[in-house]
């Protein structure tokens, strides 16, 4: 089976082009027949791997970290209509891999390729928000608001570079005024958190504890203005992952969740901003929509590739 390979060589600050003749042998030892690309661009990879689904490509592998994930995956989604995808692979190439390492995927180059030629799937759910897919988790206010900290950071790398971002944000956060509904409830007033996560990680933090792939529902964690100090604990329990046990955070499951905002606020898709002043946003989840390679288990459905 004919296998896309997009690369961002820019992922982890630039380490990954440096491996990149390393992800050629891991691929060549697991014999699997393929082409690589590398990105020059942000968004090029959305079109890359729309057109190798359109170009006959029976599978399309992500080499880089969340955003470049994010990037295929919509690609993919676009080109797959009211089916699932083509087989989807990742090659763990960035800094922190949130999805990776929740979706149970192996650790090494060569082991992900290994599990690329076994050609196992599973159906894993994603998510939309106004238009712009995601398989790991969105989010409004503050926590995009430390994306763009992130970005803007030039020497650090690995989740210490989060958490200096995660303190900038504290500094200069400012409560926005949402008007939010989901399945069975709804929230007014001033909020500083609201994450709608497919998977329990983000930028290197348990966000969600025990959210699942694949059980067609979003856990959605949602914390009002509170005092700086407050905040302070919060994030804390955040890194502890027990935020969720605190009275004043509400979490929940949700198949869909709407949101206005004033002002408007930053929201990301997997980690990448795609708007830094959203005054409004409808999510819905896409249960089963990608067919992602994985090892072999009870849920996996088998993929030849040869």
């Amino acid at each position: 089976m004919r296998t896309k390979i997009i690369l961002n060589p820019y992922s982890n600050r630039w380490r990954a082009q440096e491996r990149v003749a390393e992800v050629e042998q891991a691929l060549t030892a697991a014999n699997l027949d393929y082409d690589l690309v590398q990105t020059t661009r942000p968004g090029e990879a959305i079109n890359l791997a729309q057109s190798a689904v359109t170009d006959g490509f029976e599978a399309v592998i992500a080499a880089g970290g969340d955003g470049t994930i994010n990037e295929v995956i919509n690609g993919l989604l676009r080109a797959a209509d009211d089916g699932p995808t083509v087989p989807f692979g990742i090659l763990p190439l960035g800094t922190a891999n949130d999805f990776y390492l929740m979706a149970g995927l192996p650790a090494s180059l060569a082991d992900a390729a290994a599990v690329m030629i076994q050609g196992k799937t599973r159906q894993i759910d994603a998510g939309e928000v106004n238009g712009r897919y995601f398989i790991n988790n969105s989010a409004a206010a503050m926590e995009p608001m430390v994306t763009l900290e992130n970005i803007r950071m030039k020497r650090l790398s690995g989740e210490i570079r989060y958490i200096v971002a995660l303190i900038k944000a504290i500094l200069k956060i400012k409560a926005w005024q949402m008007h939010i509904k989901w399945d069975d409830g709804s929230y007014d007033g001033p909020v500083y958190l609201l994450s709608i996560c497919n998977s329990p990680r983000t930028g290197g933090f348990t966000m969600a504890p025990g959210a699942e792939i694949d059980d067609g529902l979003f856990d959605i964690v949602l914390a009002p203005e509170v005092p700086k100090l407050t905040l302070l604990k919060l994030l804390v329990r955040l890194m502890q992952g027990t935020h969720v046990y605190h009275d004043l955070v509400t979490f929940t499951r949700t198949t869909s969740l709407v949101f206005s905002s004033k002002p408007g606020t930053p929201l990301h898709a997997d980690g990448e901003v795609f708007s830094e002043a959203e005054m409004d946003a409808a999510y819905k989840i896409l249960p089963g929509k990608v067919s992602l390679l994985s090892p072999a288990n009870k849920a996996a459905q088998s993929v030849k590739i040869i």
